[in-house]
């Protein structure tokens, strides 16, 4: 399918660079009027998942899937909650192991692959009745979103009918190495920092299960996934794991219409993130890349709602026409 290289999307004024781009939106943007309801769901390995839902009684539903150390309440999930439910759909924006507000049971949290807790929200919202089903996800929940529905390929749910993955590092080696870059430290450390608590909740949890060491003392994401996330997950070291888990592998396998939208800006995203080859290949990927938009940003002057989930709305919408 196209490479669609927007010329269309730009930042207001005062975002005049990627940093910009990506803090403000993070930091400041609020979205009201929001109203969860929020349900736990028992995992098939004896852990919890905690889900919210804007339900108005629709039969189609968008699952909304947040970014690493993200949750629901993050502003690009609430803003896709405000925007579809606004429009005649039902929301499922759900959190990962521990990003709920409450420490998992389990010994391990979640990665960037662990589509196995996916395929639980999938499940519950399949039991809902939902027959036209469609998923986003910003970053990590981006990757997992790619992951899962080019890892089922043709085995994939008949009502799931399409996808969207925005500010998407589909190969985790190369981001990692962006994010070691000393002008993006800033989103390392924060990462790490907030990882390294939970760490060490788990370890209180369940002790002797991890060798803790002060955050501070990685020098990249790299040193950091070695020793914790590879020995947790069972993989040798951070590439054993990245090249694992990561979506980058299964986008040629992916069966239904899907819409990568990454900036050329994000100070996260490199080289295989931007997956031209991969699209080029698979008549059912369109990858629109965009020359602004920092990561997870895309805000718009004197607007409401991002780019990008004005673009998830058409998108859906367009897509879901074919099926009627």
């Amino acid at each position: 399918m196209p490479i669609i290289k927007n010329i269309q999307y730009k930042p207001p004024f005062y975002l005049f660079n990627q940093h910009l781009e990506t803090i403000v939106p993070s930091a400041l943007r609020k979205v009201k009027g929001v109203k969860y309801e929020r349900e736990r769901i028992e995992t098939q390995d004896g852990d919890f998942l905690d889900i919210d839902w804007v339900r108005n009684n629709n039969s189609r539903l968008i699952i909304a899937s947040h970014g690493l150390e993200g949750s629901s309440e993050r502003p690009y999930i609430q803003g896709v909650a405000k925007l579809f439910g606004q429009n005649n759909w039902d929301v499922l924006a759900w959190n990962c192991r521990s990003c709920s507000g409450e420490m998992n049971r389990k010994e391990f949290l979640y990665h960037h692959g662990f589509t196995q807790d996916v395929e639980e929200v999938v499940n519950k919202a399949l039991k809902e009745g939902y027959n036209e089903i469609v998923m986003i996800g910003f970053s990590m929940g981006g990757s997992l979103t790619l992951k899962y529905v080019g890892e089922n390929g043709q085995d994939l749910y008949p009502e799931i009918k399409a996808a969207m993955a925005v500010s998407v590092p589909c190969n985790l080696s190369s981001s990692s190495k962006m994010l070691a870059l000393k002008k993006n430290k800033f989103y390392q450390n924060r990462f790490m920092r907030k990882l390294d608590i939970k760490l060490r909740h788990k370890n209180e949890q369940y002790p002797g299960l991890l060798e803790i060491k002060p955050w501070q003392t990685f020098k990249d994401f790299h040193e950091f996934d070695s020793h914790y996330s590879a020995k947790i997950f069972g993989y040798k070291d951070a590439q054993d794991f990245y090249d694992s888990v990561q979506c980058f592998p299964h986008l040629k396998n992916i069966k239904i219409p899907t819409l990568i939208l990454n900036a050329l800006n994000d100070p996260m995203l490199t080289g295989d993130c931007y997956p031209e080859s991969e699209a080029n290949a698979n008549q059912n990927i369109v990858l629109e890349l965009t020359s602004h938009g920092g990561h997870v940003g895309f805000l718009q002057k004197n607007k409401k709602f991002t780019y990008a989930e004005e673009r998830a709305l058409s998108f859906f919408t367009e897509t879901l026409k074919v099926y009627q």
